[in-house]
């Protein structure tokens, strides 16, 4: 499940890469060989950069390549070791579910409710903060899989 998820995911942030370079690429020729700057460029690249960024902090953390200070786990048994990361799972299960879950729900449901529409391109809001719950249930997943993993480690 893992591998089929990181590949999506992957693709997906591939893709919106692509769209950002494309709209930075189409901001700077309209600008300055039409002398008639986009609009909507710049907001569509703002919007992409939101996205890819907490997108990618998914990835990094189903790749376990987030950030992290390893200062204890290289003084700890291998036993400890384990548990001290089956820990720091669920505080960052926790964090996810509080923070990005229900937390950028409620900001996607007021959004939603208040009906905010971007300036230039009138999309709505919510559509672009949607990404906090999303990226917050492949975080738990991520997690969820490493602490599952774990478990089979410390018998």
């Amino acid at each position: 499940m893992k591998k089929s998820l990181d590949k999506i995911l992957g693709t997906v942030l591939v893709f919106l890469m692509a769209l950002i370079v494309i709209a930075v690429l189409w901001q700077v020729f309209s600008r300055y060989v039409l002398q008639n700057p986009s609009s909507f460029t710049e907001e569509i690249a703002r919007y992409l950069m939101i996205w890819i960024g907490i997108l990618g902090a998914a990835y990094a953390s189903g790749q376990q390549e987030h950030l992290a200070i390893n200062i204890l786990p290289p003084k700890l048994n291998e036993r400890n070791r384990i548990r001290l990361r089956v820990g720091i799972n669920i505080l960052i299960i926790a964090f996810s579910l509080f923070a990005l879950i229900i937390g950028g729900g409620n900001l996607v449901y007021i959004s939603y409710l208040l009906g905010q529409t971007s300036a230039a391109l009138h999309l709505p809001l919510s559509v672009v903060y949607i990404v906090l719950p999303i990226s917050g249930c492949l975080i738990i997943v991520y997690k969820l899989n490493e602490v599952f993993n774990s478990k089979k480690y410390l018998v």
